[in-house]
């Protein structure tokens, strides 16, 4: 009993340490997000509400491409955990990601160039679209070093030394805060761009992550050995199909979950301008919450795919728990802080000396109270996929999610929101029951991963 206590805590501690960095990576991250819609708020409920239409927009598509490129995060951590010292299958691993990453920036570009034509379809306010468009063809240049930076970060986790990307990024925030600060308000005589300004911040951060990281990887004694530019125009394409067989059911996954609440934003958009300012400041703050969760997710496929690659069917076990544990009960914490203190944590978004405010303040800390109940689902559903994606098993998972957001969360949110007085809370309410569905559904699976035959490597 005592050496599987010991053995507990030492799985705990190496969550803990690989988790962590990542967690602050994931904060820092969603910091940009988070300053782009700060500032923009401050330009006004329709400026806020504009630049939510194309940052829901951009962020569908990004989301998506990051499933995509994280399929470098389980290969490379079964692989080292097969063989440690692997460095020439990890190479081509990174470069096929790197490969995957410019296939697919490709045509997002062509769509959020002519993002004015989806908002149209959409129903959009055409008051808002003008502006909206401008955010979109201005942040879609960053697309493709931000997928640089995931499968970059993927290959450093796996090796279990995300702190790079943690310093990295967390230089990124200041640089998109005063970029912001620069293009939004046109300070120092730069042009006031307004929402557009944002854009271009956002896609400056975005560049400079890459850079800053992909010369960090070259550098260091402890990556350059695996010279992952080597060969990087040598197609290896049974790597880049077996990313693809990974990492389209997960960028499947996550895109159904994100434009699962992109579509709440669309669907808010038909309500009225505060409703669709307020859900940008609600799920801005939801995003925060959960990016702790999601660094622990990303903690535990590489945790679960090392003892995998192993053979460890005991440590894939204590992987995996551990990650609920702590994803579960950091969530259980925030729910408390969210359904306590809603209208403060909303104020800090808006300028209340305008008189459009008032309405903004209202409807977000309404939708705030629903998101403190989804909470603890939201982390169980996350973490519940990364473990499983340590197994490489993502197409189920996928299934799940589409069910989940779209099956229900959507359906019943509109019909709460467009048949009943409950409007915009409605919304929010279809979210958090397609949440829970997902949770139950990820905890299932991972529960009965030995009857269901995960564990068993292919090939």
């Amino acid at each position: 009993m005592h050496d599987t206590t010991r053995s507990w805590k030492t799985e705990i501690l190496a969550m803990v340490t690989l988790g962590w960095p990542i967690v602050t990576t994931n904060l820092a991250q969603i910091a940009i997000g988070a300053t782009d819609t700060l500032m923009m708020g401050w330009l006004g409920a329709a400026d806020l509400a504009a630049g939510t239409l194309g940052t829901n927009l951009y962020f569908c598509f990004f989301v998506a491409g990051i499933g995509l490129v994280m399929a470098t995060s389980p290969m490379l951590a079964q692989t080292l955990g097969a063989r440690r010292h692997s460095v020439r299958e990890c190479r081509r691993i990174v470069r096929q990601g790197l490969w995957l990453a410019t296939f697919y920036s490709l045509p997002v570009w062509l769509v959020l160039w002519n993002a004015d034509s989806v908002l149209r379809l959409l129903g959009q306010d055409p008051a808002l679209i003008d502006r909206a468009v401008g955010y979109a063809r201005s942040v879609c240049w960053g697309i493709w070093p931000a997928l640089g930076v995931i499968a970059l970060r993927s290959f450093i986790a796996a090796l279990e030394r995300p702190r790079a990307a943690m310093v990295v990024t967390l230089l990124a925030v200041g640089l998109n805060a005063f970029a912001n600060w620069l293009l939004i308000f046109g300070n120092w005589g730069f042009p006031a761009l307004g929402v557009v300004g944002a854009g271009w911040a956002s896609t400056l951060s975005n560049a400079f992550m890459f850079a800053a990281l992909l010369a960090f990887i070259l550098r260091d004694r402890r990556f350059r050995r695996f010279r992952i530019l080597g060969h990087f125009w040598r197609p290896d394409w049974p790597k880049f199909k077996e990313l693809l067989r990974i990492g389209l059911p997960m960028g499947l996954a996550l895109g159904f979950e994100v434009s699962g609440f992109n579509a709440a934003a669309f669907l808010m958009g038909l309500i009225d301008a505060s409703s669709l300012a307020a859900y940008a400041i609600a799920l801005q703050v939801a995003s925060v919450t959960f990016m702790v969760p999601m660094g622990i997710a990303q903690a535990a496929t590489v945790r679960v795919g090392l003892a995998a690659g192993a053979d460890d069917a005991e440590g894939v076990r204590k992987a995996g728990w551990t990650a609920f544990a702590l994803g579960t009960g950091f969530m259980a914490a925030m729910a408390v802080v969210l359904w306590s203190w809603p209208q403060v944590i909303v104020g800090w978004f808006l300028d209340l000396s305008r008189p459009d405010s008032a309405a903004v303040l209202a409807h977000g800390a309404a939708f705030l109270v629903v998101a403190a109940l989804f909470q603890v689902a939201d982390g169980a559903q996350v973490v519940g996929a990364g473990a499983l994606r340590g197994l490489k098993d993502t197409r189920v998972p996928m299934i799940f999610a589409g069910l989940g957001y779209w099956g229900l969360g959507i359906p019943v949110g509109a019909l709460l929101a467009f048949r009943t007085p409950m409007a915009g809370v409605g919304i929010w309410v279809g979210l958090a029951l397609g949440l829970a569905v997902v949770a139950a559904l990820m905890l299932t699976r991972w529960s009965l991963r030995r009857r269901l035959g995960l564990l068993v490597r292919p090939g």
